[in-house]
């Protein structure tokens, strides 16, 4: 795109180089004061370097001294000689998407620290007219307009292009105006607008991707002092085009999008709030605050979506500021963006869009990251964030007037992306599962290698005195065939994704999900149906105020290799020895020590909790120091690990069905945070009963809570609780009244009816969907066609 005159006007009233229509100074002063841009791209500036802070406060300097030396490094090895063919030495040749891409990239984090008051490159003309040559020799050699798109089309859409404007915007008062015109040309071809991917544009932008071209969009406008094109970016968040068909601002019924359970999912499978998702909610907010008060300011009504996906889709996975894996998709093999970092940016996304939101939503919003920030020693967020990130977490933490919310608590069931999260004060603990709906795993480009079990039911226990079991080189270290919660055939695997482009593994099981009963108790089930193997499986989660009963049963294989069932996998971190006991007995310390424990009815792990085993054996024990690299997860061309080998210990409990099981079955009992005493108080008196574990019915009883909770595999009954199909019903039984919560999370019924084991009266409330039969043996039956496997609730007398 050329520059229009109203650009040419502004950037010479900045201070840039001209070429056309010379004015005077009264001139100029008058075109700049109509100039409805410049302001913008100040703000835009300031959302890059955080505008002014104090220097001498030591969390910014350390941010700065942060921003210095990775900039600096990058500054010394520039490659700024004349016959150069690339950049930098590793990121040759230029031409190459991947290349190109992550010098652009490079060249930002320069001109960050060069627009950054405080850094040793700032205001240096040196580095000023190098980035400028920089910025044109990439043009020539790597990204410019007579090109057509190779490799991945994200360097060439959104990596590169966001890059480069971003690099424009800090030196705008000194770009010369051809080299501007010619780069914004480039983005103009390969990002014309938010709404359609270019190298194939029948495709419509959907999620994150569409929000990143948003801004795109919006900062090329805003450059170009384009009216039209700044309103094309803001007309993009809400899909204008396509009459709000892929508008941000909706709760998606499938595909991507944010789902009204809270779910988000992207590339059509995956649940991502995480990543996907936190940058949707970052560039999304960008967008809206660089744009507020201006005559392209974001009114669509419909935005509160994306104010009400905070609490919905972002909060409950949130752990004192750490983004639960579960939530990450291929993003857990990255090294450089971890479960804290990548919590980090969600948690200062929030906070930038609560700069422009209403008051109701953004006192709450300050109020739980103020709380996350506050508890979080393990890996506080004042050290992995940026300057302008900094800045609004310092002024936030001053404001006397925001009390830091507690933990949040409360059972979660997002039957839209086949995810369970169970929050206590103390603890939480997160179901990744998968079915034909949602994938199993994402991997490609050289991500995720090892991700085969990830969605196979594998559970992530958070202790909350312990934040970085699952961030401190988990991934790495892990014994990947031993995930926690996983049930899988030991056969050896190839890495995934090892060729360009991402894929995804959805398996042919229906059931994934489940049923939340008061907020607090849920109940959640799949069915394993292995890749590449004959393994089958039904398992079930029963959460309780207390702890997670887990039972498994049919579990099946014909392969001739042993399958296993994993109890724990536990970072130990690098040089922890807490104490095994198994029934009372201290178990050796050394590293690895391995045992049978045939009869095992309780074991306790110092600093994690208890586990109880109803069933007793054959349990298997195990301490050992894992060594790996990242590189071995991640060799993708701008997240690739370092293959610097790093060791952590891992305590290791799992069961031994041996080789080609018939109808095994598994149930254990996790007591996060419990005593060693509390663990054998609880295995004898047993206040949870597993009442049946089959493969028709899978059931728990609480006599304390009044909670009877069961998975039907079929139709069947338990306790005098009867269903006429599969489902997943739990009934809670209280001097104050009963309450039923019923869902399908394989979603093929129609109707489902469950009989209850003690009499009704009269009904107190009930959802439409719900249907009541009062009486000495009461029918509650439910309309759950077309439920997606959402929960549906009576309250009775």
């Amino acid at each position: 795109m050329q520059l229009t005159r109203r650009r040419t006007l502004a950037l010479m009233g900045t201070g840039a180089v001209a070429t056309t229509l010379p004015l005077g100074l009264g001139a100029m002063s008058a075109a700049a004061a109509e100039d409805p841009y410049e302001p913008l791209l100040a703000r835009a500036a300031q959302q890059l370097t955080g505008g002014e802070v104090d220097p001498d406060d030591p969390d910014v300097a350390a941010a700065l001294a942060a921003l210095d030396k990775q900039a600096a490094d990058w500054w010394q090895k520039l490659d700024r000689s004349a016959g150069r063919t690339a950049l930098w030495s590793d990121l040759a040749p230029a031409s190459d998407p991947g290349m190109f891409g992550q010098s652009y990239t490079r060249l930002r984090t320069i001109t960050t620290a060069w627009a950054t008051p405080g850094t040793s490159l700032t205001d240096d003309t040196s580095v000023r007219e190098a980035l400028l040559d920089a910025l044109r020799f990439l043009r020539t050699a790597g990204y410019n307009d007579s090109r057509s798109e190779s490799g991945n089309w994200w360097f060439w859409e959104i990596g590169a292009p966001r890059a480069l404007l971003d690099t424009c915007v800090l030196l705008r008062a000194h770009l010369p105006a051809e080299d501007l015109s010619a780069y914004l040309k480039t983005v103009a071809k390969f990002v014309p607008d938010a709404d359609r991917r270019t190298n194939s544009p029948t495709l419509a932008e959907t999620g994150a991707n569409r929000a990143d071209k948003a801004v795109i969009v919006a900062l090329r406008g805003l450059l170009a002092g384009d009216p039209d094109v700044v309103a094309l970016a803001r007309d993009g968040l809400s899909d204008v085009r396509d009459d709000g068909k892929n508008s941000l601002f909706q709760y998606v019924t499938s595909g991507d999008g944010f789902y009204e359970d809270g779910s988000f999912v992207q590339h059509s499978s995956v649940a991502y709030t995480g990543t996907y998702g936190g940058v949707l909610l970052g560039s999304a907010g960008q967008l809206i605050a660089l744009l507020a008060d201006s005559q392209w300011s974001v009114t669509d009504p419909a935005v509160k979506v994306l104010y009400e996906a905070v609490e919905r889709s972002f909060v409950p996975v949130l752990l004192d500021g750490v983004m639960m894996d579960a939530l990450r998709g291929r993003a857990i093999s990255r090294e450089r963006a971890r479960d804290h970092t990548d919590g980090a940016a969600t948690a200062s996304y929030i906070l930038q869009l609560a700069d422009g939101a209403p008051q109701s939503y953004a006192d709450r919003w300050r109020s739980a990251v103020k709380g996350w920030i506050l508890r979080n020693r393990d890996t506080p967020y004042l050290r992995l964030v940026g300057v302008p990130a900094l800045a609004r977490a310092k002024a936030l933490l001053a404001d006397t007037a925001v009390r830091p919310a507690e933990r949040v608590t409360g059972h979660h069931v997002f039957a839209d992306m086949d995810r369970v999260v169970h929050r206590r004060p103390g603890w939480s603990c997160t179901l990744s599962l998968s079915s034909k709906r949602i994938a199993a795993y994402e991997a490609g480009n050289g991500e995720n290698l090892h991700g085969w079990y990830t969605g196979d039911g594998m559970t992530y226990l958070y202790d909350g005195d312990d934040l970085d079991a699952f961030g401190d080189d988990f991934w790495p270290t892990v014994n990947p065939y031993r995930l926690p919660g996983t049930t899988v055939d030991t056969r050896t695997r190839a890495d995934l994704g090892t060729a360009p482009g991402t894929d995804t593994f959805r398996p042919k099981n229906a059931v994934a999900g489940g049923a939340v009963l008061d907020g607090q108790y849920g109940a959640a089930a799949m069915e394993l149906i292995a890749d590449g193997s004959t393994l089958r499986a039904k398992k079930a989660w029963f959460f309780l105020d207390n702890a997670v009963v887990a039972l498994g049963a049919g579990i099946t294989a014909g392969d001739g290799r042993t399958v296993e069932t994993v109890v724990e996998n536990r970072n130990l971190h690098a040089d922890g020895a807490p104490l095994l006991a198994v029934d009372d007995r201290p178990q050796p310390g050394e590293q690895g020590w391995s045992a049978r424990l045939t009869d095992a009815r309780w074991a306790h792990l110092e600093g994690t909790g208890g586990y109880v085993f109803p069933a007793g054996g054959p349990l298997r024990a195990l301490r050992e120091e894992r060594t790996g690299a990242w590189r071995s997860l991640n060799t993708g061309a701008d997240t690739g690990g370092s293959t610097t080998p790093v060791t952590r210990r891992y305590a290791t409990l799992w069961f031994d069905h041996g080789p080609s099981p018939e109808s095994a079955s598994y149930a254990y009992v996790l007591l996060p945070g419990a005593t060693a005493a509390a663990t054998a108080t609880w295995s004898r008196s047993a206040p949870v009963r597993v009442i049946t574990n089959s493969a028709t019915v899978q059931a728990v009883e609480s006599p304390r809570l009044g909670l009877l909770a069961a998975h039907f595999w079929a139709a069947g009954s338990v306790d005098g609780l009867r269903a006429d199909g599969p489902g997943t019903v739990l009934v809670r039984r209280r001097d104050d009244g009963i309450t039923v919560a019923v869902s399908d999370p394989g979603r093929t019924g129609t109707t489902l009816s469950v009989e209850l084991p003690f009499a009704v009266r009269h009904v107190v409330r009930a959802d439409d969907t719900v249907s009541v039969t009062p009486g000495r043996r009461p029918v509650v039956t439910v309309r759950i066609a077309g439920s997606r496997g959402h929960t549906h609730t009576a309250d009775l007398a």
